[in-house]
C-alpha cells in the first residue's frame, strides 16, 4: 500500500469487494483532501491505463523499493536485503476479476541468507565501531581501545507480504509520480548529518581521551601550601596564577646523556634554575621573576625529602642499615632548599621571600627542556660573540642570528663560567631570560597554543620528564591561550634584586627593593619597560585623588610585639592642624621609637592610619598599641618605616604594649596617596618584545 493510499480516503484502489486489508474501504469523497507532498504535479488517474502497474509508482510499499535498496543505489551498490524473505505473489496483470483466493497454500519460511553490506553502510560501521586514532592529525599517544559497537541492522518489513499473500493488484493505480530525486536528497542529507555526528562524537572523545591519557601520565609531588602565613593579603592575590616553575638539575636517567654530568660529579637533585611566574587576574600582562641559586636564605627547617623516589618522610641509609630524621635544615643558598626538601621546601622558602601564593608547581628536568626547544623546531638565538664556557666548552661557535636545538640549548641556558661574562650567575639569568621570550615569541607565531597538533607534541614533555603539583593539560592549555592573548611587550622578565657576593659565594637579598617588587606585582603596577601591543610604554597607575582606599575588608593578622627601638616611626599629619605631627613625634620618641622627622600627608583619611610593608607586622603591631582604633593598611615601598598618618581622631600617643606580647589586628591592603611605589633604577628587566643581539 503506498502513503497515498493511507492518507488520502478515496485515492486508493477502486475495488472495495473482497475481505482483504490492502483494500481501502472508504468511499470516495467529493473533493478528496490530500497531503501536501501528493499535491504539487498529481497526474489525473488513468483507471484503464495498463501501463499504471508496469513501473514503480514511487511509493515505499507499491514501488517494490526497500530502505536497503534505496540506500545502496545512492551509493552505487546493489542492495542486498538484511532479512531475506520470500518474493510476494507477482502482481497480475490489470484486469477486474476477483481477487487471489483467501486459502491459498501457505509458503514455507526461508532461512535468511548471508547479508552483503553495503559500502555506505559498511564505511558508516566502520567509524562507530572503530576507536579514534588522530585528533586534528595528531596521533594519539597510545589510545586506549574502545569497545566495538554493535552493528545496525537495516530491517525492511516484510511481515505484510508472509501474512497476507492475497494482496490484490492495484488496479485503478494513477500514472506514477517520480519522488525518487526528492527521496535521494532527503536519504543523502541525512546520511551527511549522522555521518557528522559520528565524526563529530569520535572527536570529542578522543580529545577527551588524550587529555585524561596525559593527566593519568604526569609525574604528581606534593608541594604547595595555600593556607601559609607567608602569603601576604590573599584577598589581593584573588584570581591571580602562580606558576613556580623549577629547571631541575639532576644526574639521574637521561640527565647524564644530556651532558648534566652523573651522580658521581654531584649526587642528589638541586634546582638549577628557579622562576616565580605571575598572572595576574585580569591577565592583561605576565611577570617572570628570576632567583639566583645561590640567592642567600636563611636556613629553613622543612620535611626530608627523597629525590629517587620523590616521597617526604626519614630516608634509609644503605650503609648505617637506617632511617634518617624526619626533619632537615637547608643550608643558606637557595638551591639547597629543593635538594634537601624537595618540592614543598622551596614553595615555603620562595613564598617566605615574595609573599606570593604559589598555587601551580611544575619542575622539569635537563631532558625535558631539550625536548621541549625540538617539540617547537629550535629557537634563535642572538650572541655578539661566540660563546665559550670554561666547564662546557663550545657553546656557540660563531655570533649573530641562530636556531639551535635542544642539546645547545641546554648548554646555552646553562653556562655559567662564560669566558666573555664577568657577572657569573646573573650573566646566565640574562641568557635565559632572553632564551625565553625568543622562545615565546616563537610559539606566538607558529600559533602552538591553538594548533592541536604541535600542543600536543609539547604537552608530551611534562609526561615522563617533569613533576607537578595542581598542573592538568587543561591548565596548561588554558596558560597558552592567556598568553596567546598578550603582547610580547606584556611580558616581563625580572630577576630579585641582590647586594654584594659575600664570602661563602652567597648572593644576599636587598629585602626592602625585593620587597617593593613584590608589592608591584601584587598591586599590579606597572614595571619599567613594560610596553602595549602599539610599543607605546604602559603608564603607571595613576595615584588616588584624595584618601587612602583599602582593597577588601582585609585579613586578620596574629603576630607579637617587639622592642619600640627596634621600629623607625615616620609621623605625617593629614588634619590641616598646624604642630600636630611635631606633637605626636615626640611623644613617640619619649617611648622609646627611631622617629624620622614629621611632614604632611598629601592627601585625607578619616581616622588615624598606620601604614607598613609586608614583612614588618611585629613593627606596626607596636605602632598600632599605643593608637587605639587605628586602621593598619600594607602597602608598599616603605621599606622597614612605619609610617602613621593622623587623622582628625588623633589625641595623644600611648604607651606601647610589652615585647613578645601577642598581638591581633585587621589589615587591609591599601595604597598611599600621591605616592605610588618606587622600584629600585637597577632592577634588571628582560622584555619578551626586545629583539636585539646582546
Amino acid at each position: 500500500m503506498s502513503d497515498r493510499d493511507r492518507t488520502t480516503p478515496g485515492e486508493g484502489d477502486g475495488d472495495a469487494a473482497g475481505d482483504s486489508p490492502w483494500v481501502t474501504r472508504t468511499t470516495r469523497a467529493a473533493g478528496p483532501v490530500r497531503a501536501p507532498w501528493e499535491r504539487a504535479g498529481r497526474l489525473q488517474s488513468q483507471p484503464d491505463d495498463e501501463s499504471a502497474d508496469d513501473e514503480g509508482t514511487g511509493s515505499h510499499g507499491g514501488g517494490g523499493v526497500t530502505v536497503a535498496e534505496l540506500i545502496a543505489r545512492l551509493s552505487g551498490g546493489t542492495a542486498a536485503p538484511a532479512v531475506e524473505a520470500p518474493a510476494p505473489p507477482k502482481r497480475p496483470e490489470p484486469q477486474r476479476p476477483a481477487p487471489a483466493p483467501r486459502n491459498a497454500p501457505k509458503r514455507e519460511p526461508v532461512a535468511p541468507a548471508p547479508v552483503a553490506e553495503e559500502p555506505a553502510r559498511t564505511a558508516r560501521l566502520r567509524l562507530e565501531s572503530e576507536p579514534a586514532t588522530e585528533v586534528f592529525g595528531a596521533p594519539l599517544a597510545d589510545p586506549v581501545a574502545l569497545p566495538e559497537r554493535p552493528r545496525a541492522v537495516v530491517r525492511t518489513d516484510v511481515r505484510n507480504y508472509i501474512d497476507h499473500p492475497e494482496r490484490p493488484a492495484h488496479v485503478d493505480a494513477p500514472p506514477p509520480v517520480d519522488h525518487h530525486t526528492r527521496h535521494r536528497f532527503a536519504v543523502a542529507g541525512r546520511i551527511l548529518m549522522a555521518l557528522a555526528a559520528v565524526i563529530a562524537l569520535s572527536m570529542t572523545g578522543a580529545a577527551w581521551q588524550w587529555q585524561n591519557i596525559k593527566n593519568n601520565n604526569m609525574n604528581r609531588v606534593s608541594a604547595l601550601d595555600l593556607n601559609s602565613r607567608d602569603i601576604i593579603d590573599p584577598n589581593a592575590q584573588f584570581g591571580d596564577e602562580n606558576f613556580l616553575i623549577v629547571g631541575v638539575d639532576s644526574r639521574y636517567g637521561q640527565n647524564a646523556d644530556m651532558g648534566a654530568g652523573t651522580t658521581e660529579d654531584a649526587g642528589g637533585t638541586r634546582s638549577d634554575t628557579i622562576m616565580l611566574v605571575n598572572i595576574p587576574a585580569n591577565r592583561k600582562r605576565v611577570v617572570a621573576v628570576s632567583f639566583p641559586r645561590d640567592l642567600a636564605i636563611k636556613s629553613t627547617q622543612c620535611e626530608a625529602w627523597d629525590p629517587k623516589t620523590g616521597g617526604y618522610g626519614p630516608i634509609y641509609d644503605e650503609d648505617t642499615k637506617s632511617y634518617g630524621p624526619d626533619q632537615v635544615y637547608t643550608e643558606t643558598k637557595l638551591n639547597s632548599a629543593y635538594s634537601f626538601g624537595g618540592p614543598k621546601c622551596l614553595v615555603k622558602v620562595i613564598q617566605k621571600l615574595s609573599g606570593l601564593s604559589v598555587n601551580r608547581f611544575m619542575a622539569v628536568d635537563f631532558a625535558g627542556f631539550s625536548k621541549l626547544v625540538d617539540a617547537v623546531g629550535g629557537v634563535e638565538v642572538c650572541s655578539s660573540t661566540p660563546l665559550e664556557d670554561y666547564e662546557l666548552g663550545t657553546v656557540l661557535e660563531h655570533s649573530g642570528r641562530q636556531v639551535i636545538d635542544g642539546h645547545t640549548a641546554l648548554q646555552y641556558v646553562r653556562a655559567r663560567q662564560v669566558t666573555t661574562e664577568v657577572n657569573g650567575d646573573y650573566g646566565r639569568i640574562k641568557r635565559q631570560q632572553m632564551f625565553l621570550s625568543s622562545l615565546l615569541r616563537s610559539m606566538i607565531s607558529k600559533d602552538t597554543f591553538f594548533n592541536i597538533g604541535k600542543l600536543n607534541n609539547v604537552v608530551n614533555l611534562f609526561i615522563n620528564d617533569s613533576s607537578v603539583d595542581n598542573v592538568t593539560t587543561k591548565d596548561l592549555v588554558q596558560l597558552g591561550q592567556s598568553i596567546q592573548g598578550v603582547s610580547a611587550g606584556r611580558v616581563t622578565f625580572v630577576t630579585v634584586p641582590t647586594g654584594v657576593t659575600d664570602s661563602e659565594g652567597n648572593e644576599p637579598p636587598r629585602v626592602d627593593d625585593m620587597r617593593a617588587l613584590f608589592d608591584a606585582i601584587i598591586n599590579d603596577d606597572p614595571l619599567p619597560e613594560e610596553r602595549n601591543s602599539d610599543n607605546t610604554p604602559v603608564p603607571p597607575t595613576p595615584a588616588a585623588p584624595s584618601s587612602a582606599a583599602a582593597t577588601s575588608d582585609g585579613e586578620e593578622v596574629n603576630t607579637t610585639t617587639t622592642d619600640p627601638s627596634q621600629v623607625t616611626v615616620r609621623v605625617s599629619n593629614s588634619t590641616g592642624q598646624d604642630g600636630l605631627a611635631a606633637t605626636a613625634s615626640k611623644e613617640f620618641e619619649q617611648h622609646g621609637f627611631t622617629v624620622n622627622s614629621p611632614d604632611d600627608y598629601q592627601g585625607q583619611v578619616t581616622s588615624t592610619t598606620v601604614f607598613f610593608s609586608a614583612g614588618h607586622e611585629q613593627a606596626a603591631a607596636t605602632v598600632a598599641s599605643t593608637l587605639p582604633n587605628a586602621h593598619v593598611e600594607r602597602v608598599s615601598g616603605l621599606g622597614d618605616v612605619v609610617r602613621v598618618v593622623l587623622g582628625t581622631d588623633f589625641t595623644a600617643v600611648g604607651t606601647p604594649a610589652a615585647s613578645g606580647s601577642a598581638a591581633q589586628m585587621r589589615v587591609t591592603h591599601g595604597s598611599l596617596s600621591g605616592e605610588p611605589t618606587k622600584l629600585p633604577e637597577d632592577l634588571s628587566i628582560t622584555n619578551a618584545a626586545d629583539t636585539t643581539c646582546k
